[in-house]
């Protein structure tokens, strides 16, 4: 996954015009769990008051849901 997100990312820099249709194929709940894991323990609570470390409490039901949501 890492080689995709990368190869993107060089092409947006190579051509800042360039418009992306859909990059949704790219969320999953391996790209959610690192994303979950490279946030600052830190990190406030989002919008729906939850913390990092409430979340992460039941991180694999949260990410299965998350990503069931998204249709």
């Amino acid at each position: 996954m890492e080689t995709k997100l990368t190869r993107i990312a060089e092409k947006a820099r190579e051509n800042p015009k360039l418009k992306f249709t859909t990059l949704v194929h790219l969320i999953n709940e391996e790209t959610l769990m690192a994303a979950h894991m490279g946030m600052p323990e830190r990190k406030a609570s989002g919008v729906d008051g939850v913390s990092k470390a409430e979340y992460e409490e039941s991180l694999e039901a949260n990410v299965k849901d998350l990503v069931d949501r998204q249709g």
